[in-house]
């Protein structure tokens, strides 16, 4: 089944890494994505609009992929994606995208999955992403040929 996804990443530092998996040929109907000049647009607008443009982006998904970077977890907008990702129901999953090169051939340092205690654990006490969902690869755990496997676990376990 092909599912909508919203990908989550830090546009300033990983948008090359990002738009290789995106280009890859393994995602479609996707959702979260910004060239450079869109998103200098969106983001000279201010605060508020970068929200109701994720939330728009997020509008019709069953899943959000977060492409975890060096600096991805420092990321507020990151962080809302996530929180607005959980509100609505999203399937989500973590894909550490360090060892994709960028567009100077250069791989990066491993970021950290853990984005604060932003999920409400009033049932379970798992509050943190790392606790909650599941993270994978892009290189070691050969993301172009499961990321579709990836995707369609993360739906399934949100009951979509």
């Amino acid at each position: 089944m092909v599912r909508k996804v919203f990908f989550s990443f830090d546009f300033d530092r990983d948008a090359w890494r990002a738009g290789q998996i995106r280009n890859s040929g393994v995602t479609r109907d996707n959702a979260g994505f910004l060239d450079v000049v869109d998103w200098e647009a969106v983001k000279k607008k201010g605060s508020d609009e970068i929200k109701k443009w994720i939330n728009n982006q997020i509008t019709g998904t069953s899943v959000t992929v977060v492409l975890i970077g060096a600096k991805t977890n420092e990321s507020y907008y990151v962080q809302y994606e996530l929180e607005q990702s959980w509100k609505k129901g999203n399937g989500i999953l973590g894909i550490y995208i360090h060892q994709v090169k960028n567009a100077d051939s250069r791989t990066d340092v491993k970021g950290s999955n853990s984005f604060g205690g932003i999920f409400p654990s009033s049932y379970d006490n798992k509050k943190y992403f790392a606790d909650r969902f599941p993270t994978y690869d892009w290189v070691d755990n050969d993301g172009r040929n499961n990321i579709d496997k990836w995707i369609e676990i993360a739906a399934k376990s949100a009951g979509k």
